[in-house]
């Protein structure tokens, strides 16, 4: 009867401690692009920052919401590929907002200890719109342009991409424990993309002829910039093959509060009234 008083009052107690446990933070770092004007990974490296909520759900598991902003770039002249900074020369800019929802699981339960490695994944949303610098150096949205054709009757096939879309955040990081209520933290998060238009390349060049006489000679003289005549129709320009991908490195500041933050961590379970060795 005694063990079985004590169990309930465990369970009631870590139910208690976690029922109403929300923490808040805030993340800075570096947001990458990684596509066909930027082959490597950590090429041009941009700012983000942004902040996080999250409900934790148990001592090792929390679900997670996100807003960051971010600028992405990519462009053939700082890529190690001479042939493309001479023959295609093209490159990219874009602000990108991001909402993610995801679930993060602690390898190690920060209550107990005061670092842990921690692994998340989800569905997040995201907005972009990409950009160049015409040789006046003015800001010319591509989408509008329809550089590989797209939304051209003369290619019925190459529809619009959207600038809105989903994408699936994964990664991990680690987070180190200053307090029961204030934690710090190392994240690299990585984004699955369904879209190869991020950069506003992907496929092949059309009929320069059809471009221009459906949008304009700035669509022409900026879907190819290398030191050459315009290529031929259907001749390469991007690889279909490979998708797009983003990804922020981050580092985060994290504060906790509810039942389960102050007095409930290392030191404070006792705080709430429950026994620290009732066996």
């Amino acid at each position: 009867m005694k063990k079985s008083a004590v169990l309930l009052s465990l369970l009631f107690c870590s139910f208690y401690a976690f029922s109403q446990s929300w923490e808040l933070g805030i993340v800075a770092g570096a947001s990458n692009y990684r596509g066909d004007l930027a082959q490597r990974t950590f090429q041009q490296a941009k700012p983000a920052f942004g902040l996080t909520a999250g409900y934790e759900i148990s001592e090792r598991f929390t679900l997670r919401g996100g807003l960051t902003f971010a600028k992405i770039a990519g462009a053939d002249k700082k890529g190690k590929d001479d042939f493309l900074k001479t023959t295609r020369n093209l490159s990219f800019q874009s602000n990108l907002t991001e909402f993610s929802l995801v679930g993060e699981y602690d390898i190690f339960n920060l209550n107990e200890v005061k670092w842990t490695p921690y692994l998340f994944g989800g569905l997040g949303v995201y907005h972009y719109n990409p950009y160049t610098f015409d040789s006046l150096n003015k800001k010319v949205y591509l989408k509008p342009l329809s550089t590989e054709g797209e939304g051209l009757t003369a290619y019925p096939g190459r529809k619009f991409y959207s600038l809105t879309q989903l994408s699936i955040p994964f990664g991990g990081g680690i987070k180190y424990a200053i307090n029961d209520n204030i934690r710090v933290g190392l994240e690299i998060g990585l984004r699955k993309l369904f879209t190869d238009y991020l950069d506003d390349v992907s496929t092949t060049y059309v009929d320069s002829a059809s471009l221009l006489a459906e949008r304009g000679q700035q669509a022409v003289d900026l879907s190819y910039r290398g030191n050459s005549t315009y290529p031929e129709k259907n001749a390469q320009r991007g690889n279909p093959k490979n998708k797009d991908w983003y990804h922020f490195t981050v580092l985060t500041l994290t504060f906790r509060w509810g039942n389960g933050a102050i007095g409930g961590g290392r030191s404070g379970r006792r705080g709430y009234g429950c026994p620290a060795n009732p066996m």
